[in-house]
């Protein structure tokens, strides 16, 4: 592959790009309120649009409304594309998801620029609906309908926190959800997703950028752990049946478990529903999820092993009843080595300080790498923070990261 030139990245560029599209549902200052199909998220695809165009880029939208800015090549074929989501927590920051596709865009128009056209087409995308925030079991709604991974049945039914369908949404601004099959692509070469870190592993290395190598696998539990309901002084200790109990032990082993495996494995506990949940009152019920990673297959599975033994152990020598169900189980997605190495050589070709490392938490890289080798890029986030208003990276770093990604695409398209 060629190397790349030292290639150019105008920093006041990318901060007005950053912070003209966080005007789009900007909330409480420095957050950003954006669910997908509303009116701020139309607002920020046709501003996305725009900036294509202003490019020298061709664009379009597909059927879930999925944006994208074309740069043909001399030679054709199979298009190497780049972007992220620009939809948002709520409230999220400036940052996650929105910086990638700004990050296609920017370095495909900088390497137009600087280089000409591409001997292999070049794509920014902005995808929709990676968050789930406004249709809760929508999770990489954009990135699915790309791989073909929407049946027809589901727009009518999946059903938003306020109660539309994902059907009416669309429809309510001129997309027909009988189209989605349309969305899918089997033209892709290679999909690179640069995005901010949301950890803090890159601040506490003191480097700007990284090359993701595996992107975790993720497996989402919702326990139900039942026990007797009885008064709190009258019923002694050694005869309740009390989940609250079996929950504390529960909650500790678990994240112990974690601890003691050492990272990448994380696990957390972030949501508990105690019923009757008054003072004096053993409870009755505890419903509470369960959220664990691992980027190994190996490790993952001992890991959910490991946890779901002991949530069985403390149950049964507690006398509780206990049910689970997995709502969500993505397994690990290795990034694919061609490309790991064709961007971690970008690097040092540009001087631009780097680590590898595997993402913690789950991307539409991880859903596009059903039909093309793809590969992340991380940039620093500041005290690792993200879905939060307080989200920031840095415009050098934002700038590192981006002359990264324009160097990797140099590789690879011309």
């Amino acid at each position: 592959m060629p190397r790349a030139p030292r290639i150019a990245i105008d920093p006041a560029l990318v901060e007005n790009y950053v912070l003209s599209l966080a005007r789009h549902g900007e909330y409480a200052g420095t957050g950003v309120w954006r669910t997908v199909y509303s009116p701020e998220w139309v607002a920020a695809a046709d501003q996305y649009a725009r900036w294509c165009e202003e490019a020298g880029l061709s664009v379009r939208r597909d059927a879930v409304g999925n944006v994208w800015g074309r740069l043909e090549g001399r030679e054709g074929g199979k298009a190497i594309v780049s972007g992220s989501h620009i939809d948002t927590q709520c409230p999220g920051g400036r940052y996650d998801g929105a910086l990638g596709a700004l990050a296609g865009l920017i370095a495909i128009k900088a390497l137009k620029e600087q280089f000409g056209p591409p001997r292999r087409p070049l794509e920014a995308v902005a995808l929709c609906e990676e968050e789930s925030s406004r249709f809760p079991a929508a999770e990489f709604w954009g990135s699915r309908a790309v791989v073909g991974l929407v049946p027809p049945e589901l727009p009518d039914q999946l059903v938003a926190y306020e109660g539309e369908t994902m059907s009416q949404a669309m429809r309510a601004i001129g997309l027909d959800p009988a189209a989605i099959a349309s969305a899918r692509r089997d033209d892709i070469a290679a999909f690179v997703e640069l995005h901010i870190e949301q950890g803090p592993i890159l601040e506490k290395a003191d480097l700007p950028v990284a090359v993701v190598d595996a992107i975790t696998g993720i497996r989402h539990y919702l326990v139900e752990l039942t026990g007797e309901s009885n008064h709190a002084g009258a019923f002694p200790m050694d005869a309740r049946r009390d989940p609250m109990a079996g929950f504390a032990e529960i909650a500790g082993g678990l994240i112990a478990t974690a601890h003691r495996m050492g990272r990448p494995a994380v696990t957390t506990i972030g949501r508990v529903q105690v019923e009757p949940n008054f003072p004096a009152i053993v409870p009755r019920k505890v419903t509470f999820t369960v959220d664990a990673r691992h980027p190994d297959p190996l490790e993952r599975a001992a890991l959910y092993a490991r946890h779901e033994s002991l949530m069985r152990e403390v149950a049964a020598r507690r006398g509780l009843d206990i049910h689970w169900e997995v709502y969500m189980d993505l397994p690990p997605c290795p990034a694919d080595p061609a490309l790991v190495a064709t961007f971690a050589a970008a690097a040092r070709e540009q001087d631009i300080a780097f680590a590898t490392m595997a993402s913690g938490a789950v991307h539409d890289a991880q859903q596009m790498a059903a039909i093309a080798p793809m590969v992340m890029l991380f940039v620093r986030s500041k005290d690792g923070r993200s879905h939060t208003p307080e989200e920031f990276s840095s415009v050098d770093d934002m700038v590192a990261g981006i002359r990264l990604l324009a160097a990797g695409l140099y590789a690879l398209a011309y």
